[in-house]
């Protein structure tokens, strides 16, 4: 259960790796990201990150158990210290998607300045089934990104969609075989990490910067209406009827 980190050519590669879990992110693991992102930041060898996982799944989310028992949603608490350090990070950072994205696996994609996905993904943001609301700034990105209309579609409903549709309206910007993904990720990268490093950073946050106060407003504010749904009876049946499956 660990985040796997890998340098080369001036690309960091962060590989989640519980796969008997499907990569559900516990609180180390969102420690070791944070820390991971963080180091990169400030490291000159550092030039591109990519977040993969393996060929069959990206991230299954959170691991809820794990995340009820660290606490409230405060600064302190790990999922909100990788938000944070996610929307920060003004390098490069590309995503290499395979299998299932759900939850947080489909939120952080919204932060990645390149996302290539295998054919086949699920991704699904469930968090009306389990009595919650958006994070990640999902509520704002989204609807940006798709339109109100397809964002109610998946972020009410919590319909799941594939990798054609998520293509379609550019959350991916490349779906490429699954036995070549990892490989295009990596040349995307090194081609990233071939640039004038500093052109790069001040391009993507003259990209970023229009919505960067916006993003971290309506992060807050859902962290907020989060916490306060988690104390819910509603939150608490439905994670209850979660924990009880099988």
């Amino acid at each position: 259960m660990s985040i796997q980190t890998h340098l080369d050519a001036g690309v960091l590669t962060l590989t989640m790796q519980r796969p008997d879990k499907k990569n559900a992110l516990s609180s180390l693991m969102y420690q070791q990201l944070t820390q991971a992102l963080a180091n990169a930041q400030h490291d000159e060898q550092v030039r591109v990150v990519v977040l993969r996982g393996q060929t069959d799944c990206f991230c299954a989310g959170n691991d809820l158990a794990d995340f009820m028992a660290a606490g409230s949603l405060d600064n302190d608490h790990p999922t909100v210290q990788f938000l944070h350090q996610l929307i920060a990070f003004d390098k490069p950072l590309i995503a290499a998607v395979a299998g299932l994205a759900i939850g947080i696996g489909t939120t952080a994609l919204l932060h990645c300045d390149l996302v290539y996905a295998a054919p086949g993904c699920r991704f699904q943001m469930p968090f009306t089934s389990l009595g919650l609301c958006p994070e990640a700034a999902s509520s704002l990105l989204l609807p940006k990104l798709v339109g109100y209309q397809r964002a109610a579609q998946y972020l009410l409903l919590g319909e799941a969609f594939g990798s054609d549709e998520a293509a379609d309206f550019g959350l991916v910007n490349q779906i490429v075989p699954a036995d070549e993904l990892f490989a295009l990720a990596q040349s995307k990268a090194e081609r990233l990490a071939s640039l004038p490093a500093e052109a790069v950073r001040q391009s993507k946050r003259l990209l970023k910067q229009p919505l960067q106060m916006q993003v971290q407003h309506v992060l807050h504010q859902e962290l907020t209406q989060f916490e306060h749904l988690l104390h819910s009876d509603a939150c608490q049946q439905a994670l209850a009827k979660f924990f009880n499956r099988g």
